[in-house]
């Protein structure tokens, strides 16, 4: 094992052991839904950085995977939607965290009378090694984790995501990310890598290594600040703002035209007729803002008409439009 995964063994063991609130990530809202309720020692242990639960992936009892279990929380959201025995999958590397999963677990079956402890099948095993057969989730996720992989860590890991998606499965993530250059000495600080700091990639790197491994859909959900690094607190001559990102990656078949990658952009039509088309698949009606993947904002600009609004990025997408 690196010994930047040796560190983070270690950070998330004592975490495990002694929860430390606000240890490596935001304060995030906690998912209000009817019947559910939440133990505070998931709430303390919520290491991560944004949400990976979101009701529109949940339809149907998706078979669910959660990489990186933390107390818990997230898996027992995930389970509100697939009351069903091993309905939802938990793996992590760390012997202690899936232990006090367990025991959290427990507290959780007697404040919420429809949950199972079996609902949740926790197994050992690291993102780069998931034991989960091909083809065989419809919706994975991880929060604050893939950050801290360096490169060839990362392709590794988001290529076993792939690899145990369904097609047209999704994979769902919250991870901080970072437009600013940082130096070496951040860079290869184990303990800043492993606290979910020094790992953050700029969005394009990011949303890079998802299209190469072959997601033909990319969803920017949601772009959030994290945090910032300081030169009286850490090595660095400027200020460094960290940003998280919820991001979905989709199983879909690659496009021949390259991914299509929604990062929160719109088309407005507003000129003298009902709608316009551009013969390519997408059609405006006058007035009524349609989200559109970057690419096709390119090709509606491409068009040079006067009566066609392209937005800037919202960083925000939350679902239908055109592609």
């Amino acid at each position: 094992m690196d010994n930047y995964l040796e560190a983070t063994h270690d950070l998330y063991k004592e975490a495990a052991l002694t929860p430390d609130v606000g240890l490596c990530c935001t304060t995030n809202p906690i998912w209000e839904l009817p019947g559910l309720k939440i133990p505070k020692i998931m709430q303390e242990m919520n290491y991560g950085c944004g949400s990976t639960v979101h009701a529109r992936d949940l339809t149907n009892n998706p078979k669910m995977l959660y990489v990186g279990v933390g107390g818990g929380m997230e898996l027992l959201q995930f389970s509100y939607f697939n009351r069903q025995k091993g309905g939802v999958i938990g793996v992590d590397v760390v012997d202690e965290m899936l232990q006090a999963s367990r025991q959290n677990f427990k507290e959780a079956e007697a404040l919420n009378p429809w949950f199972k402890s079996e609902f949740v099948e926790l197994k050992k095993g690291d993102a780069m090694n998931l034991p989960v057969e091909d083809n065989s989730i419809d919706v994975a996720a991880q929060n604050c984790l893939f950050n801290i992989f360096k490169a060839d860590d990362l392709k590794k890991a988001i290529a076993e995501m792939y690899r145990v998606l369904k097609p047209h499965g999704r994979l769902v993530m919250s991870d901080p990310t970072c437009e600013q250059p940082m130096n070496d000495e951040l860079r290869n600080d184990d303990r800043l890598r492993a606290l979910c700091l020094s790992g953050s990639l700029p969005i394009a790197e990011y949303v890079k290594m998802l299209t190469d491994a072959g997601f033909g859909t990319i969803e920017i959900r949601a772009r959030k600040p994290y945090r910032i690094l300081d030169p009286k607190h850490y090595n660095t001559d400027e200020l460094i703002y960290i940003e998280s990102i919820e991001v979905a990656a989709i199983k879909d078949q690659m496009p021949e035209d390259g991914p299509c990658i929604f990062t929160g952009k719109a088309a407005i039509y507003f000129g003298d007729d009902d709608y316009v088309d551009d013969k390519k698949g997408h059609i405006l009606l006058k007035n009524q803002p349609l989200a559109v993947c970057d690419k096709t904002a390119a090709a509606l600009a491409s068009l040079g008409r006067d009566d066609i609004f392209i937005s800037e990025s919202t960083w925000h997408y939350d679902g239908g439009g055109c592609c």
